[in-house]
């Protein structure tokens, strides 16, 4: 069975586009188009698609409509996957939509869509569970961390199996689990990653969700 895919944009030629461009690859199979977040949430109803690509900005506010609908389908139809689409390099936005988990989440810049690869590779990564982001966010994020050096060469290689886990969207409990220590244990290794990753007083951001964002940069 292929990947269903649910395209959400108000611009009636970048749906088109996609939708032709998603259209063309192998086991790709769009099964709805649409406009608004409030139109979205009822295509995924209807159709139960294993992937929403969504604009972030859409009706009815234009202001974080895709972001919205990322957090809502996370607890309506947690399987369901989304890649946001943004004209902003704007880290903030992909803290936001990763906020909640990472994983089945990807956030990519409408200035890349035509690189089909690039899409294609985005929307594979998340039906399978996994996470996307677009490198050019997180090359803003690395200038912000500032520290001269590749961050993640300073973790251990624990912290990076822990960090590896917490790229999943798995919580603290499910990492103890999968690498068999405590959660005690899983909890200082996080505190230590992010000391060394430079997040220890950041109160802009999740801290969380920015280590995974390095992380996801290297690989």
């Amino acid at each position: 069975m292929g990947t269903r895919l649910v395209i959400a944009d108000d611009d009636v030629f970048v749906r088109a586009g996609l939708e032709s461009l998603l259209a063309d690859i192998d086991d790709f199979a769009v099964v709805a188009t649409c406009g608004s977040l409030p139109e979205l949430l009822e295509a995924v109803d209807a159709h139960q698609p294993d992937v929403v690509v969504t604009d972030i900005r859409m009706p009815p506010t234009h202001t974080d409509e895709g972001i919205t609908a990322a957090q809502t389908l996370r607890r309506t139809h947690p399987t369901v996957a989304v890649v946001a689409l943004s004209l902003y390099l704007e880290p903030a936005y992909a803290l936001r939509l990763l906020d909640d988990g990472s994983s089945r989440r990807g956030y990519l810049l409408k200035d890349h869509v035509d690189d089909v690869a690039l899409v294609e590779r985005a929307i594979r990564a998340v039906a399978a569970g996994g996470s996307f982001v677009d490198d050019a966010v997180v090359e803003v994020l690395l200038r912000r961390r500032n520290t001269g050096d590749a961050p993640l060469e300073r973790l251990t290689v624990r912290e990076r199996e822990i960090l590896h886990e917490l790229a999943t969207g798995k919580s603290n409990v499910a990492v103890a689990s999968s690498l068999c220590i405590s959660s005690h244990a899983v909890e200082k290794h996080i505190n230590s990653i992010f000391s060394k990753l430079g997040l220890e007083n950041d109160r802009e951001a999740n801290r969380r969700v920015q280590a995974v964002l390095l992380f996801l940069a290297e690989r």
